[in-house]
Formats: structure tokens, sequence, C-alpha cells
């Protein structure tokens, strides 16, 4: 190992500092016994009690700087600056005397608007991580690295919410004026990588860029497309085509030079992970990957990807070189086309739909989705939800500047947009099942290639939105949802049941009254 004592800027924090190679962090957290390697060569890790996010810890500290430009709710809970002073203070306490691990990397592929991220971490597994999901810096760049935010994650500390004024032993705080994050008592890595895209997702309009939760890709033609969902909606299986170059799987910022990736990794849920759906995933978990909470067969090392016993939020980290279809340069054209993903559980919305300019800015502040089992602490089955910009949580500032920012690049672009579900059919959730994936895969082909630009749609009378007639290789009858269900009345009650929560959820948002035409009907009525 490489000491780095008296790193700079980071005096009196730790005993030692290593900046390490991937392999050598595999090295030293098998030494620090913090997980095993896998048949496959993947490092695999238990995170503990803490499998997923846990947005009811997370807090930024309100400042001046950022007091108007905040939207303050519960997905952004504000903590004062006296209450991350002292824990911030607790946090060194900590470090002193142990040994840390140090990753200097970038947020954003666009040079013009890259994030310099130092990240500070007390596990090697963890630093692994970063190391691998960030752009890794070159030789010449780490000798003037400067970091434009520091992330120090410790979970071994463990937060009293009586004495430290948080709401449980953990805590993720985002400091945006002295730029730093602190991560405490959570192993899982996903907290690191969300804070910092919630960091750009608050810096990026500043500088007219539009940040967005999706992923991309590109075709052979050079026509982009973008895939916007939660977790487990499929952006990071649909974008990995391997008839299409990959430029990300998760956060991108769209300007006006194009869009371009803020990470260079992928994070994929790894639950029910088939090499036959999902071989460029599968074939990705090799040497130099990191798997959480990924159930794996003591002796012969091989993952059961289908086991949830510590959870259903199973994750696999690695970097974007481990798919082979990708752009390394992380950068391409303006999209012509935006996809929309939702898993929706109720089993009533059609599989795929066209959206007019107004219907996109519809969906997408409405972002219906369903909350899977296993992405939040104490989600033990899906629940619907509504989730603005398709990921309030990372979206820190009011929904109409994401929305203003959507609505000028698709006009600008003549960009189409479509919605597609990758939810349940036949029935709700626990009664029907899950939309096959070589169907959706299709769907988003005849979407990205054009063939339906010029199919018959059709207004589906509740949620009022376009749904073709015949998509290639798709059974026409699933394109009618309705079609698939038994009970036909079952399906008319659940789908008025849908169409008003989304009525009643867009009551919210003020000064967007003309697209409320573009959501369901008022009074839907049955077919």
């Amino acid at each position: 190992m490489t000491d780095y004592a008296g790193y700079v800027g980071l005096d009196g924090l730790g005993k030692q500092f290593y900046q390490l190679s991937a392999p050598s962090l595999i090295e030293a957290a098998l030494a620090n016994e913090e997980g095993s390697l896998s048949e496959s060569g993947a490092l695999s890790v238990e995170t503990g009690k803490y499998t997923g996010r846990s947005p009811h810890d997370r807090f930024f500290v309100d400042t001046p700087e950022i007091h108007d430009k905040m939207d303050w709710s519960n997905s952004n809970k504000p903590i004062s600056s006296d209450t991350f002073n002292k824990i911030f203070e607790k946090m060194k306490n900590f470090l002193k005397g142990r040994n840390v691990y140090i990753f200097d990397g970038y947020a954003g592929a666009d040079e013009q608007y890259a994030l310099p991220v130092r990240f500070i971490n007390t596990l090697a597994s963890q630093n692994l991580f970063v190391h691998q999901l960030f752009i890794r810096p070159t030789t010449d760049q780490l000798k003037t690295f400067k970091p434009g935010f520091t992330v120090i994650c410790a979970p071994g500390l463990k937060l009293d919410p009586a004495v430290d004024g948080v709401n449980s032993e953990a805590g993720i705080l985002v400091n945006v004026e002295k730029k730093i994050v602190l991560i405490a008592a959570t192993q899982y890595s996903g907290e690191m990588k969300k804070s910092i895209f919630t960091v750009m997702n608050f810096m990026m309009p500043d500088h007219n860029v539009f940040p967005m939760h999706c992923s991309s890709n590109v075709g052979r033609d050079g026509r982009s497309a973008l895939f916007f969902g939660l977790s487990g909606t499929g952006k990071t299986t649909l974008s990995a085509d391997p008839n299409r170059t990959l430029i990300g799987d998760d956060e991108h910022g769209w300007s006006n030079n194009g869009i371009f990736n803020f990470e260079g990794g992928c994070y994929a849920k790894a639950i029910k992970l088939s090499k036959e759906n999902e071989p460029e995933i599968w074939d990705a978990i090799r040497f130099g990957a990191l798997a959480e909470n990924v159930v794996m067969d003591p002796d012969s090392r091989v993952f059961d990807y289908d086991n949830d016993r510590l959870t259903e939020n199973t994750r696999v980290g690695y970097p974007i070189t481990h798919i082979p279809n990708v752009d390394l340069k992380g950068k391409a054209s303006h999209p012509s086309t935006v996809i929309f993903l939702t898993a929706d559980a109720f089993g009533v919305m059609p599989p795929i739909a066209k959206l007019t300019k107004e219907q996109a800015q519809y969906h997408f502040i409405s972002g219906y989705t369903s909350k899977l089992a296993g992405t939040e602490r104490g989600i033990t089955e899906p629940q619907a939800a509504f989730s603005t910009c398709f990921g309030a949580p990372f979206m820190p500032r009011p929904s109409a500047v994401y929305a203003e920012l959507l609505k000028k690049r698709i006009e600008e672009h003549n960009a189409n947009v479509y919605l597609i579900n990758t939810g349940w059919q036949g029935g709700p959730y626990g009664l029907g099942k899950r939309m096959s994936i070589p169907y959706t895969r299709a769907m988003v082909t005849a979407a990205l290639d054009g063939t339906l630009e010029n199919n018959e749609f059709e207004i589906h009378p509740i949620f009022n939105i376009l749904v073709p007639k015949a998509c290639p290789d798709v059974p026409s009858e699933l394109l009618d949802p309705r079609s698939t269900w038994a009970d036909k009345s079952a399906y008319d009650v659940q789908a008025n049941k849908l169409a008003q929560m989304f009525v009643e959820n867009f009551k919210q948002f003020a000064n967007v009254d003309h697209l409320v035409k573009a959501g369901p009907a008022q009074l839907a009525s049955s077919k």
C-alpha cells in the first residue's frame, strides 16, 4: 500500500491515507475481512442493517446561499450549521487513529460541467465502489486535483438522535456551502452515489443544464435515447442493449452540447438477474465488481440471484468498462427519443403509450411508479407512489425548475416521448404477472427506430394517452391492458382508482393548470 499520511487537506482526520487501485482495494477489503470473492471474481459484501437508502436520515444544511433555491420537504429536510458542525467534529474524532481510503474522481463526463469529488472511506470495499462508480482521473489530472466536494463515509460511527439532532443512528448530511457530505452508520454504498447525484441536480440548473435521473444509449445511426425511471423500473436493464452503445445507466445532464453521463460505472439491481434476459449485466459481475447483499453459497461461491434472504434490493456496482458496448467518452448528441418507465403495481397502465408534449410534462411532474420491495428500508411489497421528475428524493429544487428544462429541451430538439410500463399485467401485484422483458425490449426498439411513429393509435379512455394498436414482436392483446384481465369490471375499478390518484396528486403543483387536461380523465368512466 502507498502511504498518503498528511494527504492534502486531510491532516488530523486519520492515521494513514491510502489511494489505491481497484485490485489493491479488493486485497485490502479481503485482508480486513470486509467480504469475500465470488466464483466470478466479484467482491461480495453484506451491508448489515442498512440494505437500501435511508431517505428520512438525509438533511441539507440550511444556509442563506441555498434557502430560497430548495424545495424543503420530507425529501429535503433542513438542519442547522451548528448541528452539522458538531456532527463533523464527532466524525473527525471518530476517524483519528484509523486508516482511511481516498478516491479522487469526477461527476460529469463533460469537462465543462464536471465536479471533482474526493471520497474518504473507512472501508476499502466502499472505496472500491466509488472508484468503480465515478469517473477515474488521469495521472495528469491527479497531480492538480482539487476537490469541489468531499464525501466522508464512516459506517462505524453511530449517531445519537437525542444528542446529535438527527432522526436515527444514521445520518446523510449535505453542506453545499462547505462542499461536504457526511455519511454515518450506513454501509449501503448507494448513499455516496446518490448524495453526489443530488448535489449535481442542485448545481446544474444554474448552468442551464437539465440534470436527469435516467439512463441513456445511442444507436448506430447516432440517435441517442433517454430512459427515465426509479430504481427497479428497468433503466439499467433496458439501456444495456447489445444493439446500441451505452452512455450511462442512471444519471445524466442535458446541456446545449448534448447529453453526458455523470458517472463512470453502473449500480444495477441484481434480484432475479438472469443471463438470458440481461447478459450484459450478468457478464459485468466479475473481478472489480462489488456485490452488495447478493446471497452467495459459501462452498461454491456462486451467487443466488433469486434469493432475497438479505433484501430484494440486491445490488452490484461495476465500472462501465465491464459493459462490452459502451461509449467511454460518456457523451452523445441530443436525444431523439425520451422514454418514461413505470412499474405499475395496479396492473392497469398500458405497456407502451405515446405522449404529447403536454402529456410529457404532466407525467414527468407526476412521476408515477411503484416503490419496489427493498429499494428503501421498510418497503416489503410494491406500493403506488408519485415521485416528481422520476426521482424526487434526488431533485432538491422545486419540480417546476426541472419541468421547464425538460420542456425546453424537448421543444428545441423535437424529441418523441413514450411512457412504458414494466410492471404488472392481467391483474395487480400478487395476482397478475410482471411484463416480459423480451416484450418490453421489443416495444423499446420500436419506439427508438421510429416504427411506432407510423402506427395507428387510440386514446386510452381512462388515462388519456395514445396506445398503439400493434407493435412488432409483441402480441396485440398485450397492448390493451384491460384485455389481459379475466375480470374486466375489476380492471375498470382499479384503473379508475389509479386515475383519481393521478388527479389528486397533481393538485399540489402550482402554476401548471394548463397541464391538467393532459392527465387522466377527471371523471374516469368504464370502457
